[in-house]
């Protein structure tokens, strides 16, 4: 999956803040629901519009590249 169909960021949703593609839900969820023991489906259920396939590719996108930079 490219970055560009995980999330995106445009200054008309949300003032830019980063988000799924496709929906208004931030990154940032994903990431507090992941800090508070939840999980993807957790997200999902409160969530919809996000795809299973979308939160674990961005949680791959982002293993990636902070290994990369280690």
């Amino acid at each position: 999956m490219k970055r560009s169909d995980i999330y995106h960021s445009d200054p008309e949703i949300l003032g830019g803040t980063p988000v799924f593609v496709g929906t208004r839900v931030p990154i940032q969820t994903l990431l507090d629901y992941l800090k508070k023991d939840k999980r993807i489906a957790d997200l999902r259920d409160d969530f919809p519009t996000v795809s299973e396939e979308q939160a674990e590719a961005l949680l791959e996108l982002a293993a990636r590249d902070l290994l990369a930079v280690a």
